[in-house]
């Protein structure tokens, strides 16, 4: 077979980046907190027991409690001999060793859990490589089934039911004057030392064939709540509650107020997330940490 390529070196270990996709229900979130069960907790304490170490990962975006991921990117950096030694002697790139066992691993760590995270792919990562700061953009979903659309039980777990009916194009009127670099304070959750200033590239709401309404919103980064408070406040405009101007007079004002409400977390998807060519991976790296240290995190 071909001999896989070595991983790039970062300051003397080896940078690895995993793919994951994950229900996010039983989840408290991504990030790690003392006495709950979250993604990077039983991740971490998988990759433990193959390494015989303890890991620390880094993420692209930390996901509220109950937000799901199908395109989650986050990175690990190994000494040479860990990479080696992945393959435990076979022959086999490793790589795909480490997706196989970090698998097999969740299975043991979640238990009756098992299969609400999957490692899609562990691959080497390019040289300069950082799965938070070398990333273009993130792209999100959330699915909403108004008054007047027929509702499947199936699709309940990621799937908003809203009890009034929605005026899509009135969302998408309101939704327009926010796009470009903003300041998004009036829709989000502000974290000490960081910066609420992103470029939002996109935000639509579009119904499909089953009359479900999706939404898609992609921007360079996000600030805490940030998907949710927009989505909140499309619906108060999509019920006829406020005008299509209402959100970008409060994106212009800074108001955080009573009306500033999160929309549920269930029906939100983390589905990609974008990254430059190999060869632009340091560069971005840099740019991004330098507008946005420290960052707030998804």
């Amino acid at each position: 077979m071909d001999t896989p390529s070595p991983v790039p070196a970062v300051h003397g270990h080896l940078r690895v980046r995993l793919d994951l996709a994950y229900d996010g229900g039983p989840f408290s979130g991504w990030a790690l907190q003392p006495g709950r069960l979250t993604v990077q907790g039983v991740v971490e304490e998988a990759l433990a027991m193959i390494l015989r170490r303890p890991v620390r990962l880094t993420v692209a975006g930390r996901t509220d409690a109950g937000v799901h991921a199908r395109g989650q990117v986050a990175h690990l950096d190994v000494t040479p001999q860990e990479w080696d030694g992945i393959r435990r002697g076979h022959d086999v790139a490793p790589q795909d060793s480490l997706r196989r066992r970090l698998n097999g691993a969740l299975a043991r760590v979640l238990g009756e859990l098992h299969g609400t995270v999957e490692i899609v792919a562990a691959q080497p990562a390019p040289a300069g490589f950082d799965a938070r700061f070398s990333a273009l953009w993130r792209r999100y979903s959330y699915r909403i089934a108004d008054a007047g659309t027929r509702r499947d039980p199936l699709r309940r777990a990621v799937t908003l039911w809203h009890k009034h009916d929605l005026d899509v194009e009135l969302m998408n009127q309101a939704a327009r004057p926010l796009l470009g670099l903003q300041d998004f304070k009036a829709f989000a959750k502000p974290r000490a030392g960081s910066t609420t200033v992103r470029t939002l590239q996109r935000l639509d709401y579009g119904r499909g064939p089953d009359g479900v309404i999706n939404v898609n919103v992609q921007a360079d980064a996000f600030c805490h709540n940030m998907v949710r408070a927009l989505t909140g406040a499309a619906l108060r405009v999509g019920e006829g509650r406020e005008d299509p101007e209402w959100m970008h007079r409060r994106l212009l004002a800074g108001v955080r107020d009573a009306k500033s409400v999160l929309a549920a977390p269930h029906p939100l998807v983390l589905e990609e997330v974008h990254y430059p060519d190999d060869s632009e991976m340091l560069l971005r790296a840099t740019l991004t940490r330098a507008r946005r240290v420290p960052a707030a995190p998804l």
